[in-house]
Parts: C-alpha cells; sequence; structure tokens
C-alpha cells in the first residue's frame, strides 16, 4: 500500500493520494510491510518515530516524491528577537517548546569528549550557518575570532544560553552583526533526532531522497547509546540513499550502539574504571543481548551527500556490522573545531566487522575515516580522501601549537584493530594518509600522497609510569563471536604495488613538521615523509620466523620473540618525488628524478585527477596480488578476502576495470590518463 504525505495539504487527512496525512509520523504509525511512505516537498519539522519493522522481503520504504525537496527538520524558526544593543539581540523561548529534552541545559557529554569545552547540544543558524556558542554574555558583545575554526571569519557570529527560572524560559543571547534575526531565516534546534525509531529491533527500512537537518544529538562514543540525526537503532537491514544529511551537532547517521544503562559513559561517569575496560565490557555485553549477523547490521548508505556535522558524518559502534558504506560524499565535517575528543571524523566506526568502504569521496574533514578498535574483514576500496587535516589559513607557532595539534588529522586512521584490515585501491591525497596505531593491514594499489605516521605507537591508554597496554579483542571469522584479547606487537602489514609520491608540504606544514620533528609521543610520531620507511626496522617474515627455530617451550632461554615486533611484508612498489622505502622491499622502483605532479579539480561533471604519473610509471612490471599472496592476519588467523569468505583476486582498479595480463601496473588505475574522473 501506499501511503502520502503532504505538508502543503489544506487539511491532514487519512494518507490517501487525495487526502494524505500533514505529517511524516502519522504515515510512521501506521506502515507495516510492504507499505511505500510517498512523501511530497516541503519542510517537515518533526522527529519522526518508525513504529513497525520491514522484512527481508517486504521493506518498508519512506521516499521523498522529488529527490532532496522534503526536508526533515529538527528545528523551528524563531522570531521575536529585541535587540539589546548594536548587532546584539536577545529572545525568550518557553521551555514548554521542548517536548524532548532542553537542548539548552542538556551539555555536550560523554567519554572521549573533552570536558574542558562547555557547549550545549542546542545550535543558533543564521541562514542554514551555525553560529558559535560562547560561554558568557560577554563573549557575545565583544567576540574573539577563533583561528581553529576553518572559517574564522565567522567565529565572531556568537551565541549565550541561560535560564529564566522565574519565567521557566530559556533566553538566547546573540549577536548577528549586521542582520536583523527578524528579517533573515533564524532558527534553533529543539529534536535531538530527525528519522530514528525510539526502539530497538525495527529493521528493513528504507529512506530515500530526503533534506535532513538540525538535530540537537548528544555525542556518541562507543560506550554510550549513540545517537544520531538519522540511524536504525540497533536493528538491521536499512538504507539510507539518496539524502542530503547535514548540521547535525554531532552524528548524522548512526549505526551504533543501542542503550547499556550499566555502562553507558561509565569512565564519565563513574571514573574508576579507564574507558578502554569499559569498552572491553560493553563489547562482551553485547555479545550475550543479541550482538550477532541475524539481528543487527547489514545496512547499506549510499549516495547521500554528508556535511557540516560536529563530531561525525557517519558514527557506529557494533550495530554497523557487516554494512555497506559507498559512493557517499562526506564533507566538513569538525572543521568548526568547536568540539573536540577522540570520536571524531567523516565516519569514525568501531567493531567494522567486514564492513565495506567504497568509492566515497571524503574531504575537508578533520579526519577522514577512523577505524578504531576491531577493524576485521573491514574493506576500504575506490575511495578518494583529500584536503583532511588543517585549514589553508592556519599558522603554527610555538605558543600555538597545542591548539594546532588537535586539528591535525590524515585520511586514515586504524587503531587498536588486529584485522585482517585490507586497503586498496584507493587515492590517498591529503598531507598525513594513515595513522598506524594497529597490526594486520594490508595496502594493496594505492595512490599515496601523505604519510604514515603513529607507527609503533598509539596502542597504550596514555598511562604515565606505569604500563597500559590495550587488550582488543578478536572474533570469529566473519561472524562476532569474541574469540580472544591481546595486546599489540606491531606489524603484520602488506604494501603491494602501491604508488607513493611526496607531495611538497604547505609552508605552515612544513613549519609543523620541523617543530614537532623531535617530538614523537604515544599517540603520533608527526613523520610527513611519504613511504613505507617508518617500517625500516620491523623484520621480514624470514627474520622474524628464525627467532623461532629450536625449543620453543616453557624455560626456553629466550621468549621475546613473542612480542617482538610481527614481520612486513612489501613489494612491487612505486615511489616518487623523494617518497622513501623501506631497505628491505623487493622489486621497488625508486624514482628521484623525474617530478610528478597531483592535482584535483572541480568541474561541473565531477572531480578530476590531473597527473603527469603515466609518464613515468612503468607499465604492467608487477605481479598480480590475490588473497593467496597476503596470506592472514596474525591474531585472528584470518585471510584478506571476501565477506563470504571467497578469496579476492585484485584484477580490477578504481574505475571496476580489469587488469589485462599476468603482470599488472602499480597504483589504482590499469591506464592512467593525464586527466580523469574520479568522484
Amino acid at each position: 500500500m501506499k501511503i502520502y504525505v503532504d505538508a502543503q495539504a489544506p487539511f491532514d487527512g487519512d494518507g490517501s493520494k487525495h487526502r494524505p496525512f500533514k505529517t511524516i509520523q502519522a504515515a510512521a504509525d501506521i506502515a507495516i510491510p510492504g507499505d511505500k511512505v510517498c512523501v511530497f516537498p516541503g519542510i517537515y519539522r518533526e522527529n519522526v518515530n518508525p513504529k513497525h519493522a520491514g522484512t527481508a522481503d517486504q521493506r518498508i520504504v519512506y521516499e521523498s516524491v522529488e529527490p532532496l525537496k522534503a526536508i526533515i527538520t529538527g528545528a523551528e524558526v524563531v522570531k521575536g528577537w529585541e535587540k539589546t544593543a548594536d548587532g546584539i539581540w536577545q529572545v525568550k523561548i518557553p521551555n514548554s517548546m521542548f517536548s524532548e529534552r532542553n537542548p539548552y541545559t542538556t551539555k555536550i557529554f560523554g567519554d572521549w569528549f573533552d570536558a574542558r569545552i562547555l557547549a550545549h547540544t542546542g545550535e543558533v543558524y543564521l541562514n542554514d550557518k551555525a553560529l558559535y556558542e560562547v560561554n558568557t554574555l560577554a563573549e557575545v558583545k565583544q567576540p574573539v575570532r577563533n583561528e581553529k575554526s576553518w572559517d574564522p571569519d565567522f567565529t565572531i557570529y556568537t551565541w549565550y544560553t541561560e535560564q529564566d527560572a522565574d519565567t521557566d524560559e530559556t533566553i538566547i543571547y546573540a549577536n548577528f552583526h549586521d542582520f536583523d534575526p527578524n528579517q533573515e531565516n533564524v532558527e534553533i534546534n529543539v529534536r535531538q533526532s530527525c528519522f530514528y525509531p525510539q526502539a530497538e529491533g525495527i529493521g528493513y527500512i528504507t529512506l530515500k531522497g530526503f533534506g535532513v537537518t538540525k538535530a540537537a544529538t548528544q555525542w556518541a562514543p562507543p560506550t554510550a547509546y549513540q545517537e544520531g540525526m538519522v540511524g536504525p537503532h540497533w536493528s538491521k537491514g536499512w538504507i539510507i540513499e539518496e539524502c542530503e544529511i547535514s548540521h547535525s551537532k554531532c552524528s548524522g547517521i548512526s549505526l551504533g550502539k543501542y542503550l547499556q544503562p550499566n555502562n553507558d559513559n561509565k569512565w564519565s561517569k563513574w571514573k574508576y574504571k579507564d574507558g578502554t575496560q569499559t569498552e572491553r565490557d560493553v563489547i562482551c555485553q553485547a555479545s550475550y543481548e543479541g550482538w550477532d549477523k541475524e539481528h543487527v547490521g547489514s545496512h547499506i548508505v549510499r549516495r547521500n551527500r554528508i556535511h557540516d556535522c560536529g563530531q561525525t558524518g557517519i558514527v557506529g559502534h557494533l550495530g554497523g556490522v557487516f554494512s555497506l558504506i559507498e559512493e557517499n560524499d562526506i564533507y566538513n565535517i569538525n572543521i568548526r573545531q568547536n568540539l573536540a575528543g577522540a570520536e571524531i571524523g567523516g565516519i569514525k566506526m568501531h567493531a567494522a566487522i567486514d564492513v565495506i568502504y567504497r568509492h566515497n569521496h571524503i574531504h575537508h574533514c578533520t579526519r577522514g575515516l577512523w577505524l578504531d578498535w576491531q577493524a576485521q574483514g573491514t574493506r576500504v576500496t575506490q575511495n578518494v580522501f583529500d584536503h583532511n587535516s588543517l585549514p589553508e589559513h592556519f599558522e603554527v607557532s610555538e605558543e600555538n601549537v597545542g591548539d594546532v595539534l588537535q586539528g591535525l588529522g590524515e585520511d586514515m586512521w586504524v587503531e587498536v584493530s588486529h584485522g585482517p584490515t585490507l586497503i586498496d585501491n584507493n587515492l590517498f591525497l591529503s598531507e598525513r594518509s594513515i595513522r598506524f596505531a594497529a597490526q594486520g593491514i594490508a595496502m594493496v594499489h594505492n595512490l599515496i600522497a601523505g604519510s604514515f605516521t603513529a607507527v609503533g605507537v598509539g596502542t597504550d591508554n596514555n598511562s604515565v609510569n606505569l604500563p597500559s597496554n590495550r587488550f582488543t579483542p578478536y572474533h570469529e571469522h566473519h561472524g562476532t563471536k569474541v574469540m580472544g584479547f591481546m595486546t599489540f606487537q606491531h606489524g603484520d602489514n602488506r604494501f603491494y604495488n602501491n604508488v607513493f609520491v611526496q607531495q611538497k608540504l604547505r609552508p605552515e606544514m612544513q613549519k609543523l613538521a620541523e617543530l614537532m620533528h623531535d617530538k614523537p609521543d604515544l599517540w603520533d610520531t608527526y613523520n610527513f615523509t611519504v613511504g613505507t620507511q617508518p617500517f625500516e626496522e620491523y623484520p621480514t617474515f624470514e627474520e622474524w620466523d628464525k627467532q623461532f627455530e629450536g625449543y620453543c617451550g616453557i624455560y626456553a632461554p629466550n621468549s621475546d620473540h613473542y612480542y617482538n615486533h610481527l614481520p612486513v611484508w612489501s613489494a612491487g612498489n612505486a615511489y616518487f618525488n623523494g617518497a622513501q622505502s623501506c631497505s628491505k622491499e623487493q622489486g621497488s622502483l625508486v624514482d628521484d628524478q623525474d617530478q610528478i605532479k597531483l592535482e584535483l579539480e572541480n568541474r561541473a561533471d565531477g572531480l578530476y585527477l590531473k597527473t603527469n604519473l603515466a609518464d613515468f610509471l612503468p607499465q604492467k612490471e608487477d605481479a598480480k596480488i590475490t588473497t593467496a599472496t597476503l596470506g592472514m592476519a596474525f591474531e585472528p588467523e584470518e585471510r584478506y578476502e571476501n565477506p563470504d569468505g571467497t578469496p579476492i583476486i585484485f584484477d580490477t582498479d578504481f574505475f571496476g576495470n580489469h587488469r589485462d595480463g599476468a603482470k599488472v601496473t602499480a597504483g589504482p588505475m590499469a591506464d592512467l590518463k593525464a586527466e580523469q574522473r574520479v568522484f
């Protein structure tokens, strides 16, 4: 059955084509498996709570009749602003307006959030642009430009909130400068989500073609109930496609964790257990409470534009397993730099077991893709990463380097995972490509124009004087059952047929590199040199294997080999412009003579890569890579293979074109051209 919704209808009807409902919620109350909810253009100011699940054979589909013309928003328009001084306005809002929690008394809170920052889940928007919250009325009246923001000019547009207990009202003060808020589109977010079931298990729903915007979402760490503006809430089989998702206070889409009251933000609330210990508790508890392929995950998130969210574009822990995330354009995540903590990225996923990230463009974010814990069976393929780090205008000095480092990101961070994590046929074009605080990673046929950092570090809990290794789970192959816990030896990585190109650092980035050259810490080695050279001290398999000759049982003379670095395999890679290889690498090409150029150009019909790499990269000289070549990740003893257990032959390139012949060309493209559309 088709159910119709039209906010512009003269009267609220019965959901028929000629008498449509005026709200999506009215349709969501009655939609059952096989139904399609057709939503006409309009602004829908509601938090849609789907009441019924679809089935694998009969989904419930919510679709915008005209793509992106039906907009679900968590915001309300606010008029009645009173001018109190030049540029300064105030408005009083009855607290009865907030049917859910009050975003202007609810502070951002949770594990791994930098609690030194005082911020509310509420937000004030001027013409679809968020103002900057400050902590005093004085800062509204005399705003200070915030250079950490990627848009520092707008940081002087500020707001502050307080409560009037006598009248039970929320007061908001704002500096609109030359704008009259009563003549402009000024909104505040009042709802904590926009399309999110309150109950668990509401699966097999499709959301297609909507604009979704402006929700007062809370911080979403892996140890908490992870809110998002849109999400399946611990269910199976959702499809979120062809939507524009923007301006969530924290996270846009959540594929994340259900509520465990006994563990919810336990580190922040109880304090006696470290956050990573409570995370292990969370994982084990979930395994007894339905975390498996039959009940959770297997979602599809595709062809969406996701932008201007404060924490993440997509977030998830446990609930995103076995999912496909493809063809999304994700940008402007955390670039306001008004929130800080360890859960920030274009995508931030924990336990991305058998998740495939394919053909996404992730760019202009503080950090691109962050795979944290248990990236087992995870595949990152055919994506474009660029401009994921500091903004173009940043300046660095001895005095502000701490603030600058807070925004120093990279295209990808793989953290405390035993693998296997497969990264193939991608373009990594930011100044820093990957933070390697993990093991069991295979990189095949990538174009890498940024450095590797955090090699050999980043797997402790930041204890000052005592060891604090993070024991991290590994799982049954292609499943969720925990098979064991182990710390990290580092290594167990593979690099085959990649192209490394050292790009000239921006002047301020070069200055930062020089400033931090001799200041590595537990989380970052501050390496800006492209190539595999950070793995120089890691053994080959033959060197590592030799340690185990002879008797290895109890009372053997030396058991250090059980805790030394694991081996690294490297072959068939090409290095240009001063990129540096490991000396032990086999069959590499090092070209220090020719100058490789890489440039991205946005055109009306898409994103183009312009390069002269084809002039200097040898054609079809490298061996074709397969699952058999890569072997298995050490700790889980799992091969680099498809989620269904079948082997992979890397005989297709970035575009899906077949790599002809027994020998292949290094890098992601089988047929290099001077200009090629990449997204």
